[in-house]
């Protein structure tokens, strides 16, 4: 029996550990980065494929393999490659399991819809900035803040392709955290407090993105949290449901 994965969270590489643990069936994971595979390389039974993938790409997968099930275990804000992964299930007629996080946190922060709205928000406040989104949408804080070298700090993946684009970006080394996450609330407030931050940037990661230590952490720093929503609510079973599920339906 095969399984195909697609993953590069923290939830995918839990899924991939289970499935390799169990020895029931060959796993294909596919991930997006090069950090993504190094999540879910390495177990028994399982065959990484590091993308991104075209639709023919998708389709040449599909073909050469008898899936018993398609599994989205994508980041829950990859919205496109979740529409993406539904198709390409619909169009081959495999069932499909989609994997979603708990959104974890309770308390006060600023709302905003994207990372557009979130640079034009902090780029109208005093005080530094500690952007925790990663390096994808960089290009929006730098394009709406005045003064970047001196207000904004980033936490990004210790990957090349990351600190390359800090770097095209004109962030300084000085201001640039590279590290893995998820952080603890100690050390959230360790980084906040030496650099002065005064409003945090993040995405509604959930409890396995470190969210709830993040928002402890604003609060212990007396520091704004700046919240980028999920662009829709989630439809699937959180990870042990999913589990569940494929054991049940599939004998995994």
């Amino acid at each position: 029996m095969e399984v195909l994965v697609f993953g590069g969270t923290t939830e995918g590489r839990l899924l991939v550990e289970w499935l390799s643990g169990r020895d029931t069936c060959d796993v294909v994971a596919c991930t997006a980065t090069e950090y993504g595979e190094q999540l879910v390389s390495g177990g028994r039974r399982v065959r990484t494929v590091r993308g991104p993938l075209s639709a023919n790409d998708k389709h040449r997968l599909m073909h050469a393999h008898e899936f018993a099930c398609v599994v989205d275990a994508t980041h829950p804000y990859a919205t496109h490659i979740s529409a993406s992964v539904e198709h390409m299930a619909e169009e081959h007629g495999v069932p499909l399991i989609r994997i979603v996080r708990d959104e974890g946190g309770a308390g006060d922060w600023t709302s905003v819809a994207d990372a557009r709205a979130a640079a034009a928000h902090v780029a109208h406040t005093g005080g530094n900035v500690l952007l925790t989104t990663g390096s994808k949408d960089l290009d929006e804080f730098v394009g709406a803040m005045e003064d970047v070298e001196r207000r904004l700090f980033v936490r990004v993946l210790p990957v090349v392709a990351s600190l390359r684009r800090v770097a095209e970006l004109g962030i300084p080394v000085s201001h640039t955290i590279a590290m893995q996450g998820p952080f603890s609330e100690a050390l959230n407030v360790a980084i906040m407090r030496e650099f002065g931050i005064a409003h945090v940037v993040s995405k509604r990661s959930g409890r396995a993105g470190g969210f709830e230590q993040k928002v402890a952490a604003a609060r212990a720093c007396a520091a704004e949290l700046v919240v980028i929503e999920r662009p829709c609510v989630d439809d699937g079973m959180r990870l042990e449901q999913a589990m569940e599920e494929m054991e049940r339906r599939y004998g995994v």
